[in-house]
């Protein structure tokens, strides 16, 4: 970095804000320079450098005249590259190389190196491929250059192969070498080319060995090898060397390494990091044209990710162009980067001329092939939008391959060809171009674009095939269609994917579910109702909606009238007829609104329409008045509206069938008799007149004839009159007479002759269920073939709102002995509108459950027959056959309960046959003198007969049997409830004992408890006490203060130590622990290293044998007994004999006691515990640890042993006692000195 004016570096004076790093480029060229002239040592020729000629040629005459040295040549062209004049410079450059040829070959490696970096900058700015017009070979394009600079590189590298200046350069020629090659063809992201790789990695080593070279002091090599990392893919790698040249070289801004990190960032998916590093960038060098373009697309790809009609993407779009763009683009008008980005701009804009031009640019001067392909895609958008089908497919091609085209390639251009194949209506080309871009995709990247524009393809397909003339299977396309714009819709509920729904899509999902699936048709046409809702501006809302309910239905008046119609169409296919009324009213003030408002729409065909639709939901709810009041209003706007005036005519017959219906019918049928919805509406008024006066011969059936005629004369095609004669022709079958075998085949060529028009029905109409349902009564009624004409039964379930569909699945599962499915289907036919007491479904139930109880034998299901058959008569009293039904049933009721076993059955229940046995008697007595009886007289006669003779006498006896069976019944049964009831009286007299002694023992339990707790409570007690009279027999008075303090320890002295005379002082004297000093320190300071404590053992006896005898009987024996100690007292007598110590201190135990030291004593009785269980080591692991002692140690000893001859102790065994609890040598016996070592081995272990 330059200094500051003060002379302060990379800083700032007197709190001044600290100067911005500034590029270093041509920073040595000075603003004037002095040309020697030849032979004349004190003249110079001054050249001023900062505003040089435009034409060299004067100056390299006088150059060359004057024989210039080499540096003067190179300072002049560098101050030319200066004000870039790169081809003056490399003029220069080239007439000073030819005027250092008979110099020192050296001389010129330095101009040459200099030519061949200015062919690199000159190949950055050229133009990639040549102007139009231009010749290939004399186009001065970025490879031409290229060329050039490599010649010039060989050049040098004769000259001095190891120049530093020609690796960095090389470096940088490989790196634009590769930039230029095409793109790789393999399918897969981030395959590069192998020549492209294989320059890379060319590149890679030239800027290792300029590093080397420089040793690791040369940033500009290492910004080449993060650049090649780059370009290899290797983003991570990339990034640390970008960041490492950065951290050795802050002020480095040109090239600034910053915006390589921003773009390692943004390839590693860290947006907001690059984002930080480019304004980074933007803080040190306001002017840099590419941190600024790289900061717009951040901002626009942040646009990309809001709905587009959200103010949100309105302020990130404005920012990304307006102030980062527009910037970038004014400071260098060529940048293909920008100018791409513009162009992409004016194309969103329509303004077609500046989209040429800019992406003409971005095509001309990139080095990016990425960008050259989106100059081409925006050249192909533009003569897309101007109809140029031919140029647009070329230019598309071109964008393909410029990204590697086959099966990489670039989507959106692959897509364009697409769309331009569906505007040549070649629409099997866009099909397979558009499958191709689905299939590489995975599930987490699909394509969503080309799968929209796919699956309206297959779904056109699907709609244009519904009104052909010939109509084809599509079924595969309809499956295709729904499963991507299925796929579609999915997405929009991911966030993350930030795709917006789309309205159109909905509308033919809609279509594609209309007739196979009304219910999800719905659901997307709600879906797009409520996208329209979301629209309307706030400012739309009325302020006096009570809820939420109140505000949708207002808001409704602003939606598409057509939208709210198809709803209400499909809450009329569901039968919600409240709704569809809702949904046609709100379509009609939409109509209104759309006629106040004087828009170019004709809502007249709409009016008319919905009308009927609101007219039609009127008489399903039962609102025959407003519905008439609808129909009448779109007849007097048109009077030719048939359909009205059908609705109309219909409606008066079903409210006036003798005189006013039938006569509107007439005069309709009269002034529109080619109409076939009129014809329809005779045939069917004809069918109801002469319903019960039909002939023998169906040939003469008024009806018959009426639909053969508007055959013959009018639609041979006309399916309701194909559908009717089929109707007739089966209801003359199934009344023929079947007693012959003649008869039987009469019968069965009718059946033949209805299915036959039923056949012609279906073969117009596949998905005609009125047809179909025939073909399936004619297969149950004529061949007996259930198991056909269920599913075709089941299909027309779906289609036909009708309770006969219900009546006849129940009829068919009867006959199969499903007798639940039947029963289920009837009671649903029962359900629907006008059918809940229809005497002939209550017949058909009572009649099925009389099938089930013969088949179960069930009592119950005899019963709920029986009380079906009397509802069937309440409801048609006049009817013969269901008061004989009635009869019957109990007949059979009776007949099935005298075989009922006496166990399941009871007196009242055969009480009450015998009374419907009664009944049945007396009613078929009548029914035999009706006029017209359902069976013949002699059989009802004989009937009766049977069960007034026969029946009732069985029934009698079965009575009497079961009174008796009851009776005796009675008493067992009270002997067995007595004998139940003592067997649960001693189950809770032995339960209320068990739970006594429970209670008794948990109390016992209780109670032991609180006597343990007592007694560990007074033993504590006992412990504390003692305590505390051993702690005040550790206190004594002291002499000066005649304050209680505690009795201080007494060292023993070496020869005091030994006991009984021990020739022997080496083993007498104590062993001294790892931790204790060796240096000449006092007996206090010693005495003031913290004790270390032994470490617990099972083993119960011990090594020391004056620890035995030395502790206090009221220390450690206070808990034991007399016999307990006497027996420790005599393994220890076993293991270790007691020795002159030993005896010698039995008698002054426990006055030595008190003659320990401070530390003993604190720590007395926290080791209490402890010294009983110290371990025993092996007495020849003690005796080879005697014998490593050394001099200094038994000096030590002496000297210790010195000091505490003064103090007034008894014998050795007395501190031993204090000095083994502690875990400290202990004196007075022969081999204490073992055990010490063998404890201390013990710590170190």
């Amino acid at each position: 970095m330059a200094a500051t004016s003060n002379g302060h570096l990379n800083g700032a004076a007197n709190g001044a804000v600290p100067a911005a790093p500034v590029s270093k480029r041509f920073s040595d060229i000075p603003n004037t320079i002095d040309i020697p002239v030849r032979d004349q040592e004190d003249e110079a020729v001054e050249i001023g450098l900062g505003d040089l000629v435009d034409d060299p040629t004067e100056l390299c005459t006088l150059f060359e005249n004057e024989g210039a040295a080499r540096t003067y040549w190179m300072t002049v062209s560098l101050a030319y590259a200066k004000q870039k004049k790169i081809d003056h410079a490399i003029e220069m450059l080239i007439r000073g190389g030819s005027a250092m040829q008979d110099n020192n070959p050296q001389e010129k490696l330095s101009i040459v190196t200099c030519l061949c970096w200015m062919y690199l900058w000159k190949s950055r700015e050229s133009p990639r491929v040549p102007p139009e017009g231009a010749l290939l070979s004399e186009a001065k394009t970025k490879d031409y250059f290229l060329q050039l600079a490599t010649s010039s590189l060989n050049e040098a590298s004769r000259i001095n192969p190891a120049f530093p200046p020609l690796f960095l350069a090389r470096g940088v020629l490989q790196l634009l070498k590769a930039s230029l090659q095409a793109p790789s063809k393999a399918p897969g992201a981030g395959h590069i080319e192998q020549d492209k790789a294989d320059l890379l990695k060319g590149a890679l080593k030239a800027f290792d060995q300029a590093s080397k070279v420089s040793q690791g002091k040369n940033m500009l090599a290492l910004l080449g090898r993060a650049r090649a990392l780059f370009g290899l893919g290797n983003y991570k790698e990339s990034l640390e060397a970008y960041q490492s040249a950065l951290r050795r070289m802050p002020d480095l801004v040109d090239p600034d390494p910053r915006i390589g990190i921003g773009c390692c960032f943004w390839q590693l998916r860290h947006k907001e990091d690059a984002k930080q590093a480019w304004e980074r960038c933007l803080e040190i060098n306001p002017e840099s044209k590419t941190a600024n373009i790289l900061l717009g697309l951040y901002y626009l790809d942040a646009s990309g990710r809001v709905p587009t009609n959200s103010p949100e993407f309105i302020r990130l779009y404005k920012k990304a162009m307006t102030e980062y763009t527009q910037k970038s683009f004014k400071i260098d008008k060529n940048q293909p980067l920008t100018c791409a980005t513009f162009a992409s701009y004016f194309l969103s804009s329509k303004n077609l001329p500046h989209v040429e031009s800019l992406a003409n640019k971005a095509i001309q001067y990139t080095d990016v092939n990425a960008i050259a392909s989106d100059g081409w895609y925006l050249l192909a958008r533009k003569e897309h939008f101007s109809g140029n089908v031919d140029t647009a497919t070329d230019y598309y091609r071109r964008a393909d391959e410029a990204r590697g085209g086959l099966e990489r390639g670039y989507l959106p251009a692959k897509f364009g060809v697409a769309q331009l194949s569906v505007l040549t209506n070649d629409l099997g080309e866009a099909k397979l171009r558009l499958e191709k871009i689905i299939q590489p995709s995975s599930k987490n990247e699909r394509n969503y674009e080309a799968m929209i524009l796919l699956g309206t393809l297959y779904a056109e397909e699907v709609f244009a095939n519904q009104y052909a003339a010939v109509k084809e299977d599509k079924s595969v396309e309809m499956r295709k269609a729904i499963e991507y714009l299925e796929h579609v819709r999915t997405a929009w509920k991911d966030p993350k994917k930030n795709l917006s729904p789309d309205s159109a899509i909905l509308l033919n999902l809609a279509r594609l579910y209309e007739n196979d699936h009304p219910e999800k048709a719905l659901q997307c046409l709600q879906q797009v109702e409520q996208l329209e809702l979301d629209h309307i501006p706030s400012s739309e809302h009325p302020t006096d909606a009570e809820d939420e309910s109140a505000l949708r239905n207002a808001l409704r008046k602003n939606l598409p009238p057509q939208l709210l119609n198809n709803i209400g169409c499909f809450y009329s296919q569901a039968e919600k007829h409240d709704l569809a009324s809702e949904m046609f009213e709100a379509a009609l003030s939409s109509c209104v609104r759309i006629g106040e408002k004087g828009e170019d729409i004709d809502t007249d065909a709409l009016v008319t329409t919905i009308s009927f639709n609101l007219g039609r939901s009127y008489e399903s709810r039962g609102l025959t008045e407003q519905a008439i009041e609808v129909y009448e209003k779109l007849v007097a706007r048109h009077d030719d509206y048939i359909d009205a005036q059908a609705r109309l005519a219909y409606i008066k017959l079903r409210k006036n069938p003798n005189k006013e219906g039938p006569d509107a019918v007439a005069k309709l049928y009269q002034e529109n008799p080619s109409d076939l919805e009129v014809r329809a509406l005779y045939g069917w008024y004809l069918g109801r007149v002469n319903s019960r006066k039909r002939s023998g011969n169906v040939n003469e059936d008024p009806e018959l004839r009426h639909y053969k005629h508007t055959l013959q004369n009018y639609d041979k095609h006309d399916r309701y009159a194909l559908v009717g004669m089929g109707n007739l022709y089966m209801m003359a079958a199934r009344e023929m007479r079947r007693e012959t075998e003649q008869d039987k085949q009469k019968r069965s060529a009718g059946y033949t002759r209805a299915v036959e028009f039923f056949d012609k029905a279906l073969q117009l109409d596949p998905k005609n269920a009125y047809a179909a349902q025939g073909i399936a009564i004619a297969l149950v009624e004529d061949k007996k073939d259930y198991k056909s004409a269920l599913p075709i039964f089941l299909k027309v379930r779906e289609t036909i709102k009708d309770p006969n569909v219900y009546i006849n699945l129940g009829h068919i599962y009867a006959e199969l002995r499903q007798f639940s499915k039947a029963i289920e289907n009837y009671e649903v036919a029962l359900s629907k509108e006008g059918k809940a007491n229809d005497p002939n479904i209550i017949a058909c139930l009572g009649r099925t459950w009389l099938n089930r109880g013969r088949h179960e034998r069930n009592l119950d299901a005899y019963k709920s027959a029986l009380s079906f058959a009397k509802k069937a008569l309440e409801v048609s009293p006049d009817q013969v056959h269901f008061r004989f039904n009635v009869a019957f049933v109990q007949i059979q009721l009776v007949q099935h309960i005298m075989n009922v076993p006496e166990t399941q059955r009871t007196l009242s229940q055969l009480e009450e046959a015998s009374e419907g046995l009664e009944a049945a008697i007396i009613a078929l007595d009548e029914i035999a003198t009706q006029p017209q009886p359902p069976y013949p007289k002699a059989d009802l006669e004989q009937r009766a007969n049977m069960a007034r003779n026969t029946q009732r006498k069985q029934l009698g006896r079965q009575i009497e049997s079961q009174k008796e069976y009851e009776e005796k019944n009675k008493e067992k049964l009270a002997a067995a409830k007595a004998q139940r009831q003592a067997e649960l009286t001693r189950r809770e007299e032995a339960r209320q004992k068990a739970l006594a002694q429970e209670r008794e023992r948990q109390e016992k339990i209780r109670k032991e408890r609180e006597e343990i707790i007592a007694r560990d409570r007074k033993m504590a007690e006992q412990r504390e006490e003692e305590e505390r009279e051993r702690a005040a027999a550790e206190l004594t008075t002291d002499s000066e203060t005649g304050e209680k303090v505690k009795r201080k320890r007494k060292t023993k002295s070496k020869g005091e130590g030994g006991g009984g005379g021990s020739s022997q002082p080496k083993k007498s004297r104590p062993r001294k622990k790892k931790a204790e000093r060796t240096d000449d320190e006092g007996s206090d300071e010693e005495q003031r290293q913290p004790k270390k404590k032994r470490k617990l053992a099972k083993k119960e006896s011990t090594k020391y044998k004056s620890a035995e005898i030395v502790v206090d009987s009221s220390d450690e024996d206070g808990d034991e007994d007399a016999l307990d100690r006497a027996e420790r007292a005599i393994e220890r007598g076993q293991s270790s004999p007691p020795s002159d110590a030993d005896d010698a201190s039995k008698g002054d135990r426990h006055e030595d006691r008190m003659d320990v030291d401070d530390n003993a004593a604190d720590q007395n009785d926290d080791d209490e515990d402890e010294e009983e269980l110290t371990t025993t080591r092996a007495p020849t692991k003690r005796a080879r640890r005697g014998r490593v002692l050394d001099d200094s140690d038994e000096d030590e000893d002496a000297d210790q042993g010195g000091a505490a001859a003064s103090s007034p102790a008894a014998n050795g065994g007395g501190g031993g006692g204090s000095e083994a609890d502690d875990g400290e040598a202990a004196g007075g016996a022969a081999d204490t000195s073992m055990a010490d070592a063998a404890d201390e081995d013990d710590d170190e272990d």
